[in-house]
């Protein structure tokens, strides 16, 4: 899709733009929106995430260095003149912008919707493209996060001439925007390091709604957007609002807002909690009518959320973790108010907040306001001040937050040392099964808690797991997998067991489930891709001997464990000259997995052999069924989906001299060897779709040879993706998901992955 009307940028051709700073939360998503409109984009950043990496990557946005093509640079406000990028951009004479300025003339081709204010117009503005979604008012928007869910990409390019986005007044850049809408959601003083004074702000939001030419919607209980915003201004908030919202009802996650004025439905059902979210919810759903679309009771019923805001965070079990963006005292005091609303209510004993002050200037303006706000918590603990490029400020540092606080607030018990080991201490140190800890703070700090909450919480099952293995048991923290996948690639499992019989499997899956922790079970690795960061879940592999046995019946028939290389129950049915599972020779995996995904080769399925399976479901009760009591389709058996396969019964198709069956092994053999890469590979990337074959349709639209790194679609068979030794699972994702889109643009199908994403869903990478 190309941009509406010419590719002329501040009055010059452009079709490469590179991006400076394109891990941050609000340029990563404006890199995605150029790519999807039709510029060939290009970005770095010095502290890039897996969670950006996967969107940047998804949008086709080439993550690296400055290319030759490169005509148009843009940059954060946090990127300071002497930086590389910059520099080299100098030294070219290339254009440079900031952020704002480049969305600003983009939107000069959209009505666009402006989402600003200075606490909430992130979450506000996620509610407002769900709610017009929702709607099916097929909008574009940028957002400045990721929303909570992975699956839905945080830009994208419209088809009705609306555009949402979310305009940042932190650099003075909203004096570039002329918005149809504009929502302010509130208005505060902040960002003193540009704004030296209130009314600086206020001429700067003053301007932008003189500018704005259908529509002005403020916070009817804001002053400050009440002295600077239009008599024509439309109002949200509570009763005597042109949009009024109150909160009527909260349960779970969810809460019910009663809706009145000028709204045309009576309520709404939100996926939030809090009184300021639903103060964001009512301002999106006025925006969203505003704008002409149809509202239901459901829209934001299934807000997805924002990462950073209110968001949940795994963590060991009766400990409750919540994550914010929040750094403004305002910011604070609502997310904490709300959380001590769940402390009164009895769903955590205390509210522990861990802090990370971010920039001096504004420590320097705000420090009495943070105290105030912080005090809402049973205890604080306190990480150094995230500079953002500031430089120390005598009375602005976090030891001057720590006395503050004291002084303001006496019986209130704050942590402080220098340094990251003192702050993880302190809060290894204070916190108690049934906290409440929130994570606040816009720097580095999740960056910090995130990975030293994984590792208590995975120690933490693993200490509950000694009492109750045998022996005979291994549990292994960060074990690598990609030696354990055909494919060869991928990170490591957090927890990493292998049980040395059914008791043991039992013990793993009822204690990871008394402590919420998701299990993933792992056969011989075939038809698996794990991804490059690893697996977030307690890994079990069946590879004890114990669960390789091969006994065969006094009936005929066969029991075979579920650890059983197919392999070996081929060879070991011949010697036995037992016929009928020659054709599961070559294939890789082990006999759970198999009869898992019903696999299948040469004109044969495995269920055809099955005669019952013994299995166990994920609360360690153990299951027997007939072949006739389970669901058996192409690539699937739905009992087995969610359950571990303890062992089969398979019943011969004939009996034969071992060497005969030895011959048809060997043919099988060769023809698969003739007609399937030798290199490392996963087996087939997709399902066959009906009437066709999958790999018929990418040999048909020429991609046999097509690279990504070290991966390739085979030279051989085109539905396989082989690793030539290097490759990474990033570059297999990139290639599967490039060898998609071609096949549905070029042959109208939708081809669906048949390998297995170990602890990620599909639809977050394609």
């Amino acid at each position: 899709m190309t941009l509406p009307g010419s590719r002329n940028l501040f009055g010059a051709p452009v079709s490469h733009i590179h991006c400076v700073g394109v891990a941050g939360m609000g340029m990563g998503p404006l890199a995605i929106f150029l790519s999807g409109a039709g510029f060939s984009v290009s970005g770095e950043d010095d502290g890039m995430t897996d969670a950006m990496v996967s969107q940047l990557t998804r949008a086709d946005v080439r993550i690296g260095p400055m290319g030759e093509a490169c005509e148009l640079v843009v940059h954060s406000s946090a990127i300071r003149a002497g930086h590389p990028a910059r520099c080299a951009a100098s030294a070219r004479h290339l254009p440079m912008v900031r952020r704002g300025e480049l969305l600003a003339e983009l939107a000069k081709s959209y009505n666009l919707v402006a989402v600003c204010g200075s606490h909430g117009k992130t979450t506000t503005t996620a509610m407002l493209v769900t709610a017009l979604r929702a709607a099916g008012f097929p909008c574009g928007y940028v957002l400045g996060g990721l929303f909570g869910d992975a699956g839905i990409p945080p830009a994208r390019v419209g088809a009705n001439g609306w555009l949402v986005a979310e305009i940042d007044e932190s650099d003075g850049t909203i004096g570039n925007f002329a918005p149809a809408v504009t929502l302010a959601v509130n208005l505060d003083w902040d960002h003193p390091d540009f704004y030296r004074e209130q009314a600086d702000l206020e001429r700067a939001f003053g301007g932008l709604f003189a500018r704005t030419t259908q529509a002005v919607i403020v916070n009817r209980h804001c002053a400050l957007s009440a002295k600077v915003s239009p008599s024509t201004a439309v109002t949200f908030g509570g009763a005597g609002a042109d949009f009024a919202g109150e909160v009527v009802a909260a349960c779970g996650e969810n809460m019910r807002l009663r809706l009145g004025g000028r709204f045309s439905i009576t309520e709404a059902v939100v996926r939030a909690r809090g009184d300021f979210n639903a103060v964001n919810a009512t301002a999106a759903l006025a925006a969203a009518q505003v704008v002409g679309a149809k509202l239901s009771h459901e829209a934001l019923a299934n807000y997805p959320g924002v990462r950073r805001r209110q968001c949940l965070v795994p963590a060991e079990s009766g400990l409750t973790v919540i994550e914010d963006y929040a750094h403004h005292p305002g910011e604070i005091r609502a997310l904490l108010e709300s959380l001590r609303a769940r402390v009164r209510g009895g769903e955590a004993s205390r509210l522990v907040v861990a802090f990370q002050p971010h920039r001096f200037s504004r420590t320097a303006q705000f420090i009495d306001g943070f105290s105030d706000a912080l005090a809402l918590g049973d205890l604080v603990v306190l990480l150094d001040t995230y500079g953002a490029g500031e430089l120390p400020t005598a009375g602005a540092t976090t030891a001057d937050l720590r006395d503050a606080l004291a002084r303001r607030v006496p019986g209130c018990p704050v942590f402080y040392q220098p340094g990251a080991v003192a702050f993880l201490d302190a809060l290894g140190r204070e916190l108690r099964p049934g906290d409440l800890l929130a994570v606040v703070g816009a720097g580095d700090i999740d960056s910090l808690v995130k990975p030293w909450l994984t590792r208590r919480r995975w120690q933490s099952l693993a200490d509950a797991l000694t009492p109750v293995l045998s022996v005979d048991a291994i549990v292994r923290h960060e074990e690598p997998l990609a030696p354990r996948t055909t494919m060869r690639v991928g990170g490591c499992a957090r927890l990493y067991a292998e049980p040395a019989s059914e008791t043991d499997l039992s013990a793993l899956l009822r204690t990871a489930s008394a402590q919420g922790a998701p299990v993933f079970v792992l056969g011989r690795g075939s038809n698996v891709i794990v991804p490059d960061d690893g697996v977030e879940a307690l890994v079990i592999s069946l590879s004890h001997p114990a669960w390789a046995g091969f006994e065969m019946c006094a009936d005929g028939s066969v029991r075979a464990g579920a650890g059983l290389r197919l392999k070996n129950l081929c060879g070991l049915a011949a010697k036995a000259g037992l016929g009928g599972f020659e054709f599961l020779e070559g294939i890789p995996g082990c006999l759970g997995g198999a009869l898992r995904m019903n696999a299948g080769a040469m004109g044969a399925w495995l269920f055809d052999v099955v005669e019952s399976v013994r299995f166990m479901s994920r609360d360690g009760r153990i299951h027997t069924r007939r072949r006739d009591e389970l669901s058996v389709g192409y690539r699937c058996c739905r009992e087995l989906v969610d359950a571990i396969v303890l062992e089969a019964v398979l019943r011969p198709m004939a009996v034969a001299e071992a060497d005969a069956i030895q011959g048809k092994m060997e043919a099988y053999r060769a023809k698969r060897q003739a007609s399937q890469p030798r290199e490392a590979s996963a087996g087939c990337v997709f399902k066959n779709p009906e009437g066709d074959a999958a790999g018929r349709l990418i040999d048909a639209c020429g991609l046999k040879g097509l690279r990504v790194g070290d991966a390739e679609v085979s030279q051989v068979h085109a539905n396989f993706i082989v690793n030539h030794g290097a490759a990474r699972a990033s570059d297999v994702l990139a290639l599967i998901r490039e060898v998609r889109g071609r096949v549905q643009a070029e042959k109208g199908v939708t081809l669906e992955p048949e390998v297995l994403l170990v602890g990620r869903d599909w639809q977050d990478f394609l």
